[in-house]
Formats: structure tokens, C-alpha cells, sequence
């Protein structure tokens, strides 16, 4: 059946919750027996209990993935044993589609149309590309005297701590448990209270694939509960965390209260899409930041919402940008057409109408948008917004708003529009749009971001590393360089005595 055809709200009234905990590869109430309501930012609906999960609840899922490690039943299986589960693993993600988007959609407020399109197609392909990688990956051996023999092995950490945000749930999970599980390691995930349906059924669908028990494990619950007890654990041997800036320096406060564990930060952003006065094609550039900001509600580390204009070609840049806003007013989530969809919950609409207020009152000139919409629904809706003549000292620009709302800043020079891009904390991407060839290598290279677009923005490869400089964190996602992240390095060395 076409996606469009399909009832979502039939579906969604039909569709069966469930809280629990997965530790062990099985279901589980939490230890204590504690619950929270999971609601819909849709309409505020209750999709149902969620397993309110802490201390105890971790150390099982701990002592879980530790003993799968330690008898092998996953890190002991041949390479391509462990491809083919992995695979198959991919394959129940994509037959899952429709149950799996639903949920999503449900859970975080974005458009069916992209949890169909975008999201879980993307947790699938992740999987079965580090599916692929197992045993594409080689060891070395060093150039030593002949006299010796210098053998270097990547050899899997043993358990892996993972905690995703809200705003992308099963991308997240699927950037780290794909290396971290093609490397053999042992997983404990603890998906957003905000958001855990999908991660709880994920786990499902890798038993059915044939990963063994233990070996991926899921405990929703609270950051200071949960999450801080996973992060302290002694017997967790690493940290993969993507989220806040501020949840991640307390990341590396735990890793040092416990046992100095490694963590691996992919934190906010606040990335300049910088355009020159020779780009040709205006209309482009101006519809690519509406389309890279508004998508997915705003709620995305990597939006370009610090734009960066020439003075020259400012006000008509913004005037296309205005014109756009109509294709992206938030509706409901679950009709097919729908482009914008509600914010997570009450705190974050509360969070990025705070921003705006911070905007208008600092002096930025609102272009439009700047209110709530849909409030009688009962869900959590911002129209999206522009504001020009903003300064990049201004809240609007330093910080990180997770919502529809884009800055409109004025430059005169080249240098001046690297300065500015570069005078922030964050540093996960960026973008430069210029037809002189020599000046877009140039401000490209100057850019301290983890990624530099030219000439587009937000096109993407799992085989290129997604990370940031500076605030945005130390972690690299993606790529064969995300194997790194989970595996330990050996050194065997064997001495050659002469004949």
C-alpha cells in the first residue's frame, strides 16, 4: 500500500506500546516497578507506560552485556557469521518500515513523510553498511627489523555505553551500534525519555535477526537517572553520547569520577552557511537554508542557523527565504503532505519561544513568523521564523535553539564572514557558497568545523565522518573512522631467532 493511502491516524490509534525495558533479550518491567507516561507532542495524547529505569536496571543490563562479552557469543563468532546477522538485522529495520516510522512519528512530532523517507531507511543502511565493514576491515602488520614480527589488531572494547538524543532516535542509535556491534562489542543503549519506542523495538528486531541476548540491550529512562548511572558504571568500557554540550562535559566528569572510560562527544552546533556576492544562483542558496533549517522542525545539531550574507545581496536573499516559510507551516504530523511537524514536548516549544522573545527584544528585525501554532491541538508547534540584522553577539547567534528559527547575518568582507563563522564555540558543520573556485577553497580551509559544505549543504554519505571542532564535541560518527571509536589497538610482538 502507498504511503499516502495509508490511515496513520487508524494506525496510530491501533497501535500497540510497549515500555518495557529489553535486558538479557527479553522484556522487563524496571527493578523497582516505576513507570513514566510517554506522550504524544503530536496532540498530547498518551502513547502509554514507559519503564522508568535506574541504577539497578543498568547494572543488569551492564552485567548482561558483559557476560555476552566474556563468553564470546558474539565477539567469538567468524566475521561473516557476524555480517550475516547484521544483515539480516538491516532487512528487519526495512520490513518494519511502516510500524517503525509510526513510531517515530508518534514519539518526537516529525512528518510520517520523513520517518518513511529519511529515517528508517537510514537506520537500516547504517547497519548493513557496518554489516559489510566486518570483514572488509584488515590488521597490520609492522615494517620492524627482520628479526621480529610486529603484528597490529584492533580487538573489540567489550561493552559500549550509547546515549542518543530525541531529535533523529534510530539514525543516532544505528551511527554507533552499527561499528560498535560489527566490531564485537556488547551494547547498553539509553534512547531519550523523550523518545525511546523505536530503540526498545529495534532491539527486538535484532533478536529476530539472531543476535544473541545480552548483546544489545535497552534501558529507557531518565539522563539523571539512567543515563548518569550507565555513564558511572565501572564495568563500562566506553561512552558513545551524542546531545547537549552541557549533558556532554558532564559525560566526561562521570568518565573521570569512575573508571576513566573513553566518551565520545557529538554535541550541538550553531553552523554558518556563509554566501558570497558572486554566487549566481541566489534562489538556490536562499531555498537550501529554508529547506536545511526548517527540516525536522529546526531540531537538528547540524542546522544552518547562523546564515551568513553578503550586505549586497542580504534583502533579496531574505525575501526568497521569506516566500518559502508557507511550504513549511507546521500541520499534522501524521498527514503524508505534512513538511513541519511539532516540537518534542512542552519544555523545548517553551525553550524556543524563550529564543525568540531573546531575539526581538536584543534588536534583530523579525521577517516572519515568531508565534505558536496549532496550540488547539494540544501538541507543540512553532511557525518558522526569520530574523535579519541580527549581530552575532546576540543570543539568537551563540546559542543553540533546536527549533525553526533562522539568524539573518550582514558581512561586508571575506574576512569578515570568516571571522564571524569561526567566532563561536560549536564547530560541527558549515557551508560556503561562492563561484569563484580559489575563494571557496579558501574560506573552506579556514572554516573550523567538522565538515565544510561547498556550494549545497546537508548532503551526505555514510562513508564520510560527521563530527564537530571545538564545543561540538570530540566523537566522529560514520565512516570506517568510527571503528575507531570502539575498538582497542594491540600490539603482538614476536621476536625471529636465527636458524
Amino acid at each position: 500500500m502507498s504511503a499516502t493511502r495509508i490511515d496513520w491516524h487508524a494506525r496510530a490509534a491501533a497501535a500497540n506500546f510497549d515500555g518495557r525495558a529489553v535486558i538479557d533479550g527479553a522484556r522487563r518491567e524496571a527493578v523497582v516497578g516505576e513507570t513514566y507516561a510517554k506522550t504524544s507532542p503530536i496532540d498530547g495524547r498518551t502513547l502509554g507506560p514507559v519503564a522508568r529505569g535506574r541504577e539497578a536496571d543498568i547494572d543488569a543490563a551492564v552485567k548482561s552485556a558483559r557476560s555476552a562479552f566474556a563468553d564470546g557469543r558474539w565477539c567469538g563468532k567468524p566475521p561473516a557469521a557476524r555480517k550475516k546477522i547484521l544483515q539480516r538485522f538491516a532487512d528487519r529495520i526495512l520490513a518494519a518500515k511502516e510500524e517503525l516510522a509510526l513510531l517515530e512519528t508518534l514519539d518526537m512530532g516529525k512528518p510520517i513523510q520523513f520517518s518513511l523517507s529519511v529515517d528508517v531507511p537510514s537506520t537500516a543502511s547504517a547497519i548493513a553498511w557496518y554489516a559489510e565493514a566486518i570483514d572488509k576491515v584488515y590488521d597490520q602488520i609492522a615494517p620492524t627489523p627482520a628479526s621480529s614480527l610486529a603484528l597490529i589488531t584492533r580487538e573489540p572494547m567489550g561493552v559500549i555505553g550509547v546515549i542518543v538524543p530525541w531529535n533523529y532516535p534510530m539514525i543516532m542509535a544505528a551511527w554507533k551500534l552499527g561499528p560498535a556491534l560489527a566490531s564485537g562489542n556488547s551494547v547498553v543503549l539509553k534512547p531519550s525519555e523523550k523518545s525511546p519506542c523505536t530503540a526498545l523495538r529495534l532491539a527486538e528486531l535484532a533478536l529476530e535477526a539472531g543476535l544473541p541476548p545480552g548483546v544489545f540491550n535497552v534501558v529507557p529512562g531518565y539522563g539523571h537517572e539512567a543515563g548518569e548511572a550507565l555513564a558511572l558504571h565501572m564495568d563500562v568500557d566506553a561512552i558513545g553520547f551524542t546531545g547537549s554540550t552541557r549533558v556532554g562535559r558532564r559525560m566526561l566528569e562521570y568518565a573521570g569520577r569512575s573508571n576513566l572510560k573513553r566518551v565520545y562527544n557529538e554535541l550541538g552546533g550553531k553552523s554558518a552557511f556563509v554566501v558570497f556576492e558572486d554566487f549566481a544562483d541566489l534562489e538556490r542558496a536562499a531555498k537550501t537554508a529554508a529547506g536545511s533549517l526548517f527540516f525536522n522542525q529546526g531540531e537538528s545539531c547540524n542546522a544552518p542557523s547562523r546564515v551568513l550574507v553578503h550586505e549586497s545581496i542580504a534583502e533579496r536573499f531574505v525575501e526568497i527565504v521569506a516566500a518559502e516559510t508557507p511550504s513549511y507551516q507546521p500541520a499534522d504530523p501524521l498527514a503524508a503532505a505534512t513538511t513541519m511537524g511539532a516540537l518534542v514536548d512542552e519544555g523545548q516549544l517553551r525553550s524556543v519561544m524563550g529564543y525568540i522573545e531573546a531575539g526581538a527584544r536584543e534588536g534583530a528585525r523579525t521577517v516572519t513568523g515568531g508565534r505558536r501554532a496549532r496550540a488547539e491541538s494540544g501538541g507543540y508547534y512553532v511557525e518558522p521564523t526569520i530574523f535579519d540584522f541580527v549581530a552575532n553577539g546576540m543570543t539568537l547567534a551563540r546559542e543553540e535553539i533546536f527549533g525553526p528559527v533562522m539568524s539573518v547575518i550582514r558581512f561586508k568582507t571575506e574576512a569578515e564572514a570568516i571571522a564571524l563563522a569561526n567566532a563561536s564555540s560549536y564547530g560541527l558543520q558549515a557551508s560556503v557558497w561562492s563561484d569563484n573556485i580559489n575563494r571557496a577553497h579558501r574560506v573552506a580551509r579556514a572554516l573550523r568545523a567538522g565538515t565544510v559544505h561547498v556550494n549545497q549543504y546537508d548532503e551526505d554519505d555514510i562513508t564520510v565522518p560527521f563530527g564537530g571542532y571545538k564545543q561540538s564535541g570530540n566523537g566522529r560518527d560514520k565512516s570506517l573512522h568510527a571503528l575507531d571509536k570502539y575498538t582497542e589497538l594491540k600490539t603482538t610482538w614476536l621476536r625471529i631467532d636465527a636458524a
